[in-house]
């Protein structure tokens, strides 16, 4: 780093604060009168218009509260491993604010690169800092705006900030077209489902619908965390816990460890094709699960997962897997769900009344196919994009530090 020039970020940049509104203020975005609110909702990977709010004109008190194209929209307050997720403004289709669980940051031109300081504030060393400036309340964390424009940003010259911030886009270019191509081969299978088995929700292909999960399938839930185990002797054996089960994927980056006896391990084991399924969670995810396949040797799953072991030759799991995920098992779940606060649960009960449809085999069977070669496409994008990722990494880490 020797010889590279820093700045405080305060003398840089402006740290700007958000709207204050009440949620019966909200009113449909485009409303005469009115500006665009985004918060921290709207934060991904880029920035997510998808559902957007509008509020009256007259909640924003000062000009700079009217976000411009190359701000940087920041979650200043939210759980502690979000706050600091950032995205970059584009030009946006209407008159834009945010709303004040966000902030925004806006640089100085003359000194220094809009998208070189996007590149740097979302770069992973300094999304810790943020992160561990966090000023707890609850479960709410609050990023310390002073601690945060107190960071010193890498300043090389301006010409120098654009060639730096120009590879970077270059190199994320290319992520992105990896995850648009595993996107659409997502929405292929998608498609090749629709095709062959019409839609689940109408049953427009008449398909027997007389049959019940609970005939064809064996369903427990898991081992409960927390009970009494005093004189009985236990080994430990990796388990499933929710954060694990994802929409037709495991994410198995964190796998944690429980005692279990041998009793509890032989009745929770998971085997070959069973189905995991959330308890619940957001009402837009009930019914989110995926097949169990064999990724370790030996793994049991917690109570908040119910495991669907089918015991008949009527269905296939991944059309089942496909069936209880779609439209048919989201409206069927979210019309049983017990809901507070936001948070639906379906019960063994419920999940063992879910009405089937029952296509013929052979014709499961060929979607079973189509989508298993699908799947080994996905994998090898999976893993060309994970080593992109790694790159893209190595290049940011480079460049903050004057070697690139």
């Amino acid at each position: 780093m020797t010889g590279l020039a820093f700045a405080r970020l305060g003398d840089v940049a402006q740290y700007l604060r958000g709207i204050n509104f009440k949620p019966d203020d909200v009113v449909p975005v485009g409303t005469p009168g009115t500006v665009a609110c985004m918060r921290t909702k709207n934060i991904q990977e880029s920035l997510d218009c998808s559902d957007v709010w509008g509020v009256s004109e007259g909640f924003v008190r000062r000009p700079e509260q009217i976000l411009k194209e190359g701000d940087i929209l920041v979650s200043s307050a939210n759980s502690w491993n979000l706050v600091g997720k950032c995205c970059w403004i584009p030009s946006l289709p209407w008159k834009s604010s945010f709303g004040g669980f966000v902030s925004a940051l806006r640089a100085d031109p003359a000194q220094l690169s809009p998208r070189f300081l996007y590149w740097w504030f979302s770069s992973d060393r300094t999304q810790a800092l943020l992160r561990s400036f966090g000023q707890k309340t609850t479960n709410i964390s609050n990023l310390s705006a002073e601690r945060c424009m107190n960071l010193r940003v890498p300043l090389p010259a301006l010409p120098e900030q654009r060639r730096i911030a120009a590879i970077l886009d270059q190199a994320d270019a290319l992520r992105a077209k990896r995850r648009e191509a595993l996107a659409q081969l997502d929405s292929l299978t998608q498609s090749i489902f629709i095709e062959m088995f019409g839609d689940p929700v109408s049953n427009t292909k008449g398909w027997p619908d007389s049959t019940k999960l609970g005939q064809v399938a064996h369903i427990v839930s898991g081992v409960t965390k927390g009970r009494n185990l005093t004189g009985k002797t236990t080994r430990t054996v990796p388990y499933l816990a929710v954060a694990n089960v994802q929409d037709k994927s495991l994410s198995l980056s964190a796998v944690k460890v429980i005692e279990a006896t041998e009793d509890e391990i032989s009745r929770y084991r998971l085997e070959l094709d069973d189905l995991l399924l959330t308890e619940g969670g957001d009402p837009d995810k009930l019914g989110r699960g995926t097949l169990w396949k064999n990724e370790l040797p030996e793994c049991i799953h917690q109570n908040h997962i119910f495991r669907v072991r089918l015991t008949s030759d009527k269905l296939t799991p991944l059309f089942l897997n496909w069936l209880v995920g779609s439209q048919r098992g989201k409206k069927f779940f979210l019309r049983s769900a017990k809901q507070t606060t936001g948070i639906a649960s379906i019960n063994m009960t419920q999940l063992r009344s879910f009405p089937l449809l029952l296509p013929p085999i052979e014709l499961q069977r060929r979607f079973t196919q189509h989508a298993a070669a699908l799947a080994e496409q996905q994998s090898s994008h999976v893993a060309s994009l994970a080593a992109l990722d790694a790159l893209f990494a190595s290049l940011q880490h480079r460049a903050f530090r004057g070697e690139l």
